[in-house]
């Protein structure tokens, strides 16, 4: 997983992965303040803070749903909290448990767009940035004609 480093977005904006859980649940990811990756006033770029935080939610559930899903990274949104200055850090992680229930309502409905928010820090622990991340998740092989006919008989749980 770490030649993830050597991808050009992430080479491109000094995007380093450092640390991943062996359980794939738990992705640690930096970024140093270099000339290539700051803005007009000195401070990290927006783009690059927003590509610090793209592709790891994705990579969690991708690794622990398995092939038999597809997950794609759908929407996003940035909010700027502070100028980042220096070595920024973002931890991204799903739980067993939220990834449990989170199979489960895909076996059950078929499909859904999950949302998960991470911090980017600075040094002194501070948040710079927070983006929120859709994901859309959906079973390969579900039968959504199946679940139609049962929804129209009424006999379906949807969860809300």
């Amino acid at each position: 997983m770490k030649l993830i480093n050597w991808w050009p977005p992430m080479l491109g904006t000094g995007i380093s992965l450092k640390k991943v859980s062996k359980d794939m649940t738990t992705f640690e990811v930096i970024m140093k303040l270099r000339w290539y990756n700051r803005n007009l006033v000195g401070i990290h770029y927006g783009g690059s803070l927003y590509s610090m935080c793209d592709p790891w939610y994705m990579f969690i559930l991708m690794a622990n749903l398995g092939k038999g899903y597809v997950v794609m990274d759908k929407a996003a949104a940035i909010r700027y909290k502070k100028p980042g200055r220096g070595t920024l850090k973002c931890v991204f992680h799903i739980s067993k448990s939220e990834i449990k229930e989170i199979r489960s309502e895909i076996d059950m409905i078929g499909k859904k767009d999950y949302t998960f928010t991470c911090e980017v820090m600075d040094e002194e622990g501070e948040v710079v940035t927070e983006v929120d991340k859709v994901v859309y998740v959906r079973k390969k092989d579900f039968d959504f004609e199946a679940l139609e006919k049962e929804k129209e008989a009424g006999n379906t749980k949807i969860p809300g």
